[in-house]
């Protein structure tokens, strides 16, 4: 007998799977041992049907989100069959079970109901170390994935709710903080388990097949809803290009080319064109590619749209094979976030001429990822954050400061936590005036970090961007001001590249400066409100050479001089157009 659907329940359900999302979500974060995921919240959690798909996103990184379906597909497939009540799996790899970097290990369990799968209870989560050359496992100097660590197959963790000890061990043997790294597998195992208690209370309820039923037509529901808004784009084909530093000494900058169609209710993103995947790790692979394509559209789509996989019918992704964007084996992919932001970033370039009014100046670039190791007391130490982030300026308000970029909604790792748990003290952290570029509405200002190696022998490696290319304004925005990282030992100040492949050792008392760059302006900065030049003044946000030089805007104690800043604009226009 066929189930009809009822809206109102279809609801009650869609909240449903979300709240189990985010139950999984908030238990891995408060599990956790390690300040990566705890902390920083490098981590995703998900409810997938029994084929695979997504049917509910937990509140943590869209970039991870929509690549979850191609390792779930390959999963199903391989251990069909062999899938049992009580079984959870653990693997990693990209090219092993279509993952997406060695440090992003899944822990995934089995739903059941009558005796067949209904569901998946899924994670990821950023870890601690795997191994390979660097600690933290983020090396950009690797030139193929086998120095990057432990890669792991789909394997089985518990085996009909036995837990499989070797598999504990090789991994404990292979990473640099063991307790660490175990402690957040099992933080995942928690967060899967509280996923299928919560999705079996729903079966318990309803029934496996009227589960089954609502959970289909959210999909469907998602791909209509989605197809709205796609309509909503005028036709056309838009292209952008987009650059990535490049890695180390003498970086050669790495272009991404995409062209983006537009027809009708679907849209396809082509990235022909775009550099070959490179011998350092920030190479992508596909399945992580459209997970950033469709996190990008899914922002501008609205709010309704429910997370799941059907929203992505509609969106095609193509890449030629080799590229930084569909790398093939033996490509390293550790850094692969960057290039992730960059996708991101290249949608909304794209899609600024046809959605003026949705689309933001460019960003910061997405965020910093510096990482130090070493020892202390014998014991090994391993400190990874993701250092967020500005966003550029829109039509309607200011870029927004100390906040993530979109694909990741992260956080940056307290002070407090840093220095009680790490050889490090937190020298400086804060923003820095006249780096959001100038606009009617102004790019988001940088965020400047500063840390001091309080240990000998500390290694640091970062994976930063945007110092040869700054964030593009809109519209007659300015620039976003340019990253820079340094480092400043004695009275000797080098600056370190962007995508250092060299691995820096620093000595106690050694301090690293970061300043991340800052967001893009939208519009004439002369056009800005001479009442928001001068608070951002007051703020320390805008310099009083400036709030004149740049937005022309003469200030007196009192505030803003109308009458004097009209005629500065007027002769600044003047000069602009000779």
């Amino acid at each position: 007998m066929s189930i009809q659907t009822d809206p109102i329940l279809l609801e009650v359900l869609k909240n449903g799977f979300e709240a189990i999302a985010d139950e999984m979500a908030l238990i891995l974060m408060r599990t956790a041992h390690s300040p990566i995921v705890r902390d920083a919240m490098d981590y995703s959690t998900a409810l997938c049907n029994a084929r695979g798909e997504t049917i509910a996103q937990g509140v943590t990184t869209p970039m991870h989100l929509g690549s979850f379906y191609d390792a779930m597909n390959f999963l199903v497939q391989h251990f069909a069959g062999d899938i049992h009540p009580g079984d959870v799996f653990i693997g990693n790899d990209p090219y092993l079970i279509q993952g997406q970097h060695l440090p992003d290990i899944y822990v995934i369990e089995p739903i059941f109901a009558e005796g067949e799968i209904q569901a998946w209870a899924t994670t990821i989560a950023h870890h601690a170390d795997v191994g390979g050359l660097v600690p933290g496992s983020n090396s950009i100097g690797a030139t193929e994935i086998h120095q990057e660590g432990l890669r792991l197959p789909f394997l089985k963790l518990l085996d009909k709710g036995k837990e499989n000890d070797t598999v504990m061990q090789i991994v404990a043997a292979n990473v640099r903080v063991p307790d660490q790294v175990i402690g957040d597998l099992r933080a995942q195992m928690a967060a899967a388990r509280a996923g299928r208690q919560g999705f079996e209370a729903l079966l318990n309820r309803y029934g496996a097949a009227q589960i089954s039923h609502y959970a289909e037509a959210l999909q469907d529901q998602a791909e209509v809803f989605s197809r709205k808004a796609i309509e909503a784009i005028p036709d056309g084909t838009y292209s952008f290009v987009d650059h990535i530093d490049g890695l180390g000494e003498d970086p050669q900058p790495i272009e991404l080319h995409l062209k983006l169609t537009v027809r009708g209710s679907e849209i396809t993103a082509d990235w022909t064109g775009t550099s070959p995947q490179v011998k350092g790790g920030i190479n992508a692979p596909l399945s992580f590619c459209k997970s950033n394509v469709y996190a990008a559209l899914r922002s501008i789509m609205p709010e309704e749209v429910p997370n799941c996989h059907g929203y992505t019918r509609p969106i095609t992704v193509t890449a030629p094979p080799g590229t930084l964007v569909s790398c093939t084996y033996p490509a390293p992919c550790g850094a692969r976030g960057i290039t992730g932001y960059r996708i991101i970033d290249c949608i909304f370039g794209a899609l600024a001429e046809a959605l003026p009014d949705k689309i933001a100046a460019d960003n910061t670039g997405g965020s910093t990822l510096p990482s130090f190791g070493g020892q202390v007391g014998g014991k090994p130490f391993v400190f990874s954050e993701c250092v967020m982030g500005v966003w550029g300026a829109t039509s309607q308000h200011d870029g927004q400061s100390g906040v993530p970029h979109m694909g990741s909604n992260q956080s940056n790792v307290p002070i407090e936590m840093i220095e009680a748990d790490y050889p490090l003290r937190i020298e400086r952290y804060g923003f820095v005036a006249d780096t959001g570029g100038a606009g009617e509405f102004r790019g988001g200002v940088s965020i400047q970090r500063e840390w001091r190696a309080l240990a000998g022998d500390t290694y640091f490696g970062v994976r930063s961007d945007k110092v040869y290319h700054p964030p593009h304004g809109l519209f007659g925005g300015a620039e976003g001001k340019p990253a820079f990282t340094e480092i400043e030992a004695g009275h000797a100040l080098r600056s370190i590249p962007p995508l250092a492949t060299r691995a820096e050792t620093l000595g106690e008392g050694d301090l690293v400066r970061h300043r991340m760059a800052g967001g893009g302006g939208y519009g004439d900065p002369l056009r800005r409100d001479p009442t928001r030049v001068a608070e951002d003044v007051l703020d320390g946000l805008v310099s009083p050479d400036a709030a004149r030089e740049a937005y022309g805007v003469v200030l007196t104690e009192a505030g803003p001089d109308l009458a004097a800043t009209e005629e500065l604009r007027a002769r600044l226009r003047a000069a602009a157009t000779q």
